[in-house]
């Protein structure tokens, strides 16, 4: 049998809001998986409280060899593995570590916000992080502490769930028609 940290990474697709079981399925086959997992605050109308959700709606990550995968298939509430031309598709251990790396940056920030105001549509930078030089547009505001800023990726925005502290506004020069 391969070592464990030699088999590669897949992408599973399961079953919505079914994650954080099917996580703990596959950890009890002594299969190794990952479920990256962010914290945010929720409010409900009595309460406001810090919950930890799935960064990818409906993903997990598995290191598996290609013998296991109709045992990992079985696993209740798993659909399927994200695959290209039927074929499942490997996931690269650097974008493994980098969404390692995105989760622990993106841990609740307890800092107090810049003074500095930002407004829906604006221009911003990534200035620490993983993430850092990226620029992209700032979603509508609704947090005092984060910010989602809208990076455009492959012709999708990907929504990123960040601290006021780790961005700065990008002047655009606008050029009026003369």
């Amino acid at each position: 049998m391969k070592e464990t940290n030699k088999l590669p990474w897949y992408a599973l697709y399961v079953r919505s809001r079914a994650e954080k079981k099917v996580y703990s399925y596959l950890q009890d086959m002594g299969v190794e998986a990952y479920l990256p997992l962010i914290t945010r605050m929720k409010r409900w109308s009595d309460r406001l409280k810090k919950v930890e959700e799935p960064l990818f709606k409906s993903y997990l990550f598995v290191r598996a060899d290609e013998r296991n995968h109709y045992e990992i298939l079985s696993v209740p509430g798993v659909t399927r593995f994200v695959s290209f031309e039927r074929k499942a598709v490997t996931v690269p251990e650097n974008q493994i570590n980098a969404i390692k790396k995105y989760c622990d940056d993106s841990e609740y920030d307890d800092k107090l916000p810049d003074q500095m105001e930002f407004h829906e549509g604006q221009l911003v930078r990534i200035t620490s992080g993983q993430m850092m030089g990226l620029t992209g547009r700032l979603a509508p505001i609704n947090n005092k502490r984060r910010l989602i800023i809208y990076i455009e990726s492959v012709g999708h925005y990907l929504p990123i769930n960040i601290s006021r502290t780790k961005v700065e506004p990008v002047y655009e020069e606008v050029y009026a028609e003369k």
